[in-house]
C-alpha cells in the first residue's frame, strides 16, 4: 500500500517558480545550469563509456588477429562487419516498432467522450 502523501508530492519543481525563486530561495541561474549539467552528465557518460569501449575492443582485437594472419583477419572483419550491420538492424527496428506502439497506444484514445 502506498502512503498518503507519495501520490500529492511533487517531484519537480514548477517552472514559473523557478524565476521567482521556490520556498524563498532564489537560485542563480549559474547554479541551475550546473545542477542540470551534472544530471546530464550522469545519463550521457555511460553510454559515451560504452559507445567507446565497444569501438576500441573491436579495434584492439583486429590489431591481434591481424598478427596471425591475412586470412584470419579478412575473416574477423567480416563477421564483425554482418554482425554488427545486423544488430543495428534490429535496433532500429525495434526503434521504429515502439515508436508505432506508442503513437497508436496515444492516438487511439477518444478524447472528445
Amino acid at each position: 500500500m502506498a502512503m498518503e502523501g507519495e501520490v500529492t508530492e511533487k517531484l519537480l519543481k514548477n517552472p514559473a517558480a523557478v524565476g521567482a525563486g521556490d520556498d524563498g530561495e532564489d537560485e542563480p541561474l549559474k547554479d541551475r545550469i550546473w545542477s542540470e549539467t551534472k544530471k546530464m552528465w550522469i545519463v550521457a557518460a555511460p553510454a559515451i563509456f560504452t559507445r567507446f569501449s565497444t569501438f576500441g575492443i573491436s579495434i584492439i582485437s583486429q590489431g591481434f588477429i591481424g598478427h596471425i594472419g591475412s586470412i584470419e583477419l579478412a575473416a574477423y572483419s567480416l563477421v564483425f562487419t554482418v554482425l554488427l550491420r545486423f544488430a543495428n538492424g534490429v535496433l532500429v527496428s525495434f526503434s521504429m516498432f515502439t515508436i508505432t506502439l506508442i503513437v497508436d497506444f496515444f492516438t487511439s484514445f477518444n478524447h472528445a467522450v
